[in-house]
């Protein structure tokens, strides 16, 4: 296996956005349900109208954004994985790995890149200085086609482990959320050497059951069971993705209006609260559907379903920000499961997708964790 480093542009033929242009005039959309609400799903007006959007949506700047940044391509574990690498001009800068979300992609933290790699330009001091590394997960945008199954979270953190060691990074950290925040927790239960830490906005800690595990409760932990439970009830494509993720793929690689109501949890996972704009949307579903990628992205509901691996408990380095407007970590539970919790905050504004939503925020959070 070779472990050659080839810079790597991202570049989409004009007959591919010309293909999307004329797929979106052809848009035949299901009828709406009377009332048309967030209820049973995106509703018809909310596509028509972000359909519009999307016949005159800027592709080619989201690509030159991209571009702006040093972009590169290696294999690890038989897999091409593309990352963004961004190193800081400040001497001593931490190397932190930036891990996205689902339905996400490294547009997740097109925002932050500047404000951590330049904090004297953006309100910080030099020894806030990040070297980043963002990658794309296996399956995900540019890191395609994937090679084989099995791929999981777990698996996922002993790749990106691998890739800071051959970047040169014998020490670093990682921030995650959704998705990304799975991989981070992997690499706390990892703890590989030099481990800085893994800064979180979710640990998915759930009851086990246990009625004793109930007595640390208080009204803040059981609104969060509450909003888990709302949670729950509106997130058919875990059931999906989980057990017929091919099956879900077909629409998904021959409609890209299929591709934006699927990515329906930038608008609905905060129930009417989310901070996600149209264009950050339709920037991640344009992207989506231009590297054909839902599908394999799918996958992981479904590896994740079966890896049969027993739970660890983590014992690496763990900060968690928690966003009002997000999946509410239970602290007890997550203390249950995480042995080194040394850092949590709560924030009143931002959701699931804050990266996004207050990237300023999120910056303020990594400088003080790995500060």
């Amino acid at each position: 296996m070779t472990e050659q480093i080839t810079p790597f542009a991202v570049t989409v033929t004009q007959a591919d956005l010309d293909d999307l242009q004329q797929r979106l005039e052809r848009t035949r959309f299901a009828p709406a349900v009377p009332g048309d609400s967030w209820d049973y799903g995106t509703p018809e007006s909310y596509l028509r109208s972000m359909v519009e959007q999307w016949k005159s949506f800027d592709w080619r700047a989201i690509e030159a954004r991209i571009n702006d940044y040093p972009g590169f391509v290696t294999d690890i574990d038989g897999q091409r994985i593309h990352f963004l690498h961004v190193r800081s001009q400040v001497e001593g800068a931490t190397p932190l790995l930036l891990a996205h979300s689902y339905p996400g992609s490294l547009l997740d933290f097109i925002d932050m890149i500047d404000p951590l790699v330049d904090p004297e330009s953006h309100g910080g001091q030099a020894s806030d200085a990040f070297h980043l590394v963002i990658p794309s997960m296996p399956g995900f945008g540019w890191s395609t086609p994937v090679v084989d199954t099995g791929w999981t979270m777990a698996r996922v953190a002993g790749a990106y482990d691998q890739l800071m060691r051959r970047l040169g990074y014998d020490s670093y950290g990682v921030h995650g959320s959704d998705g990304g925040a799975m991989v981070g927790r992997e690499l706390a239960v990892l703890d590989p050497e030099g481990f800085r830490g893994a800064h979180v906005l979710q640990l998915f800690s759930f009851p086990s059951g246990d009625p004793t595990e109930f007595e640390a409760f208080g009204p803040k932990e059981y609104a969060a069971l509450e909003h888990l439970g709302w949670f729950q009830s509106v997130g058919g494509y875990n059931q999906m993705n989980g057990t017929r993720p091919q099956t879900v793929a077909a629409g998904l690689a021959d409609s890209p209006v299929a591709v934006l109501a699927y990515s329906e949890l930038f608008e609905s996972f905060g129930n009417g609260t989310s901070l996600v704009t149209s264009e950050q949307v339709l920037a991640q579903a344009s992207l989506y559907w231009l590297t054909n990628t839902y599908g394999s992205a799918a996958r992981y509901h479904f590896e994740e379903g079966r890896t049969g691996a027993e739970p660890a408990v983590s014992k690496g380095r763990i900060g968690v920000a928690v966003f009002q407007d997000d999946f509410q970590t239970i602290r007890p539970l997550a203390e249950r499961d995480n042995a080194n919790i040394q850092h949590w905050t709560e924030h009143p504004a931002g959701g699931h997708y804050a990266a996004m939503e207050v990237p300023a925020e999120v910056v303020a959070d990594l400088r003080v964790f790995f500060g």
